[in-house]
């Protein structure tokens, strides 16, 4: 086909594309916008909290004054230490965990490693946030800390590496803000639908909605068991002198 042909050709088209989109902006112009209007249900009116205050709607888990929304896993009052506004782990006494179970949530939480650095690797400022009770989320001084990847600071504990490294510097407070979406398992314990983490390192997406493997275990592949829609929040005894401040949680 000649040049002149393949031109014309083109010409026509171009004018029928633009004859189609002439019609359809007409068509849209036509249409009431109130059609696509929505009203209802209108949202809940929730009021964010300044900095790291809590939002009006959050339970808050640890203001500044004492623990007790918590309770040592192995039973009874925490015996961790309370000062500054911030409590810190007491090494040897164990875990500990909220009073109350949470399924869906937005968390909240800060925590610092010692300023006083003391060993490399996982024994540097070592923690963990476990939604229910059993999915980690691995505190650590990771600021020039080697160790292996999906055990560093903001990891879902030996199982997925963060996105970048946001640690700040060992003594500095640090925050996670967790978003996370529980299973859900059938009668007969099979996965309906695994959890989902998304993680906030210091302002920084680190987790982007990733899928929980199964229950955090040091050795082995995780896998999931089946336990109840709502589980408490545990913070680990690691033997290291980590604290915590500003925690609250939202139920989603």
């Amino acid at each position: 086909m000649r040049a002149e042909g393949i031109a014309k050709r083109i010409s026509f088209a171009a004018a029928a594309l633009l004859s189609a989109l002439g019609a359809h902006a007409q068509a849209q112009t036509q249409i009431d916008p109130k059609l696509t209007e929505v009203w209802e249900p209108v949202p809940r009116v929730v009021t964010p909290g300044r900095g790291s205050e809590a939002p009006s709607d959050a339970l808050v888990l640890f203001a500044g004054k004492d623990l007790s929304q918590w309770e040592s896993i192995k039973g009874g009052p925490v015996k961790w230490t309370i000062a500054d506004a911030a409590f810190t782990v007491a090494r040897g006494t164990g875990d500990i965990r909220s009073k109350r179970a949470f399924g869906d949530c937005q968390l909240h939480i800060e925590w610092r490693a010692p300023a006083e650095v003391a060993g490399e690797g996982q024994e540097r400022g070592n923690s963990g946030v476990f939604l229910q009770g059993r999915y980690e989320v691995q505190v650590l001084d990771s600021y020039n800390n080697a160790t292996y990847l999906n055990g560093q600071a903001a990891s879902i504990y030996k199982q997925y590496i963060p996105l970048v490294n946001a640690s700040r510097k060992p003594g500095e407070w640090q925050t996670y803000d967790i978003f996370f979406r529980a299973p859900r398992f059938s009668e007969d314990g099979t996965v309906d639908q695994p959890a989902y983490i998304t993680i906030v390192h210091n302002g920084v997406l680190v987790q982007d909605h990733v899928q929980i493997k199964g229950s955090t275990v040091n050795r082995g592949p995780p896998s999931y068991a089946k336990h109840d829609a709502k589980e408490p929040l545990v913070l680990q005894d690691h033997d290291t002198p980590v604290s915590y401040r500003n925690i609250w949680i939202r139920e989603l």
